[in-house]
């Protein structure tokens, strides 16, 4: 029987790849992934899910853009890691990821499709995590190079879902605590949801 890694709060983390200032100009649809970003932390705020953020080289291509809120996070801001490997799963990472025995899935947004959201899915999979890669709320400089990314790393056991999936997923269920906050966030950011999927699901159905 296959896995189904279903997404369970308190066994789950976010990661948040390498979203930095110098990509702005040259990621195709930057702007949607920042507002599937935003949705998704105010949801990890809400199920108090921690986020790990990395940043690729920052001296050279800046910090995390400042249209993503990471400051309301508060302390379920676990870290923001400057980085050299393309992969996520750099020696602090893994030493966060040790000292929460009970995470077993990682879902993972961020840039580049092809390169930094690819090695760390694979790393993370060969680690022994459930990886949940968010489709409206990764990208490349390159349009064409995501599908073939996504389609590498479901071939290699990691699931690929959507950002509205993935929080339903993660909520649950309507009479639990916390479902009115949950489901004014869905409303609040229909329209950004709306817009993300137009630029960045359209052209998946090779999935």
């Amino acid at each position: 029987m296959p896995a189904v890694a279903k997404l369970v709060p308190e066994q789950t983390v976010f990661f948040l790849c390498d979203v930095q200032t110098r990509f702005k100009n040259h990621i195709f649809g930057f702007d949607e992934v920042v507002l599937t970003i935003n949705k998704m932390l105010k949801v990890a705020k809400v199920l108090e899910i921690p986020v790990v953020v990395t940043e690729q080289n920052p001296k050279a291509l800046g910090n995390t853009t400042p249209d993503i809120d990471l400051t309301s996070l508060g302390p379920l801001h676990v870290a923001t890691i400057d980085k050299g490997l393309f992969s996520m799963l750099t020696p602090e990472v893994k030493a966060i990821l040790h000292d929460r025995v009970q995470i077993k899935s990682v879902v993972l947004f961020g840039i580049e499709s092809q390169v930094c959201i690819l090695q760390s899915a694979l790393d993370l999979i060969e680690a022994g995590y459930d990886v949940h890669v968010i489709a409206d709320g990764v990208s490349s400089c390159n349009q064409g190079e995501i599908p073939i990314a996504l389609a590498r790393i479901r071939q290699s056991g990691g699931y690929i879902t959507t950002s509205e999936s993935a929080v339903f997923q993660l909520q649950r269920d309507a009479g639990a605590p916390g479902f009115k906050l949950f489901s004014s966030i869905i409303k609040e950011e229909k329209d950004n949801t709306a817009k993300a999927s137009q630029k960045l699901l359209q052209y998946r159905a090779v999935l």
